[in-house]
């Protein structure tokens, strides 16, 4: 079967840096549903279109095709009082604008005895990303599937 709108393709990938360092990779295959509907980033699913299982492909994607350039207008430091006593670095908390329903979630980056910093941007924003798959397998997906526009059972979405 070939990779095509309201297929759900499950694969295999590593995603890696610019100098060849592996970021992610998977260890069991994970499954999207194929169509546009953000599942996967717009240029694997485009190098995907039309490819049947078997298929491998490695695409180098730029900041804006990922999770955008690093924005440094998202390092905020806060005051320590404003957290919980035992906050470390690498803990990730919610926020955002207080009138609004948009949240972001930071990461601790530093502590100090008056300040928390903390990073709102993705950990691999600002990156030049290479994703390296193989399609494991290409099904119908069901109109359950299609109607709340992800995967539903295995490698997927559970209700």
């Amino acid at each position: 079967m070939r990779v095509e709108k309201n297929t759900v393709v499950s694969l295999n990938y590593e995603l890696s840096d610019a100098s060849g360092e592996i970021l992610e990779k998977t260890d069991t295959p994970i499954s999207y549903l194929h169509g546009g509907y953000g599942g996967i980033f717009p240029l694997v699913e485009e190098a995907l279109h039309e490819m049947e299982t078997g298929h491998s492909c490695s695409i180098t994607m730029e900041p804006e095709d990922t999770f955008g350039e690093y924005d440094a207008e998202l390092v905020r430091v806060e005051p320590r009082d404003s957290f919980p006593t035992n906050v470390t670095v690498g803990m990730h908390f919610e926020g955002g604008a207080e009138d609004s329903d948009d949240f972001i979630v930071y990461k601790v980056t530093d502590v100090t005895d008056d300040s928390v910093i903390v990073d709102g941007n993705h950990p691999f924003a600002g990156m030049k990303l290479n994703f390296a798959c193989t399609i494991t397998d290409v099904r119908p997906a069901t109109a359950e599937e299609i109607s709340h526009e992800h995967v539903h059972g295995a490698h997927g979405h559970e209700h």
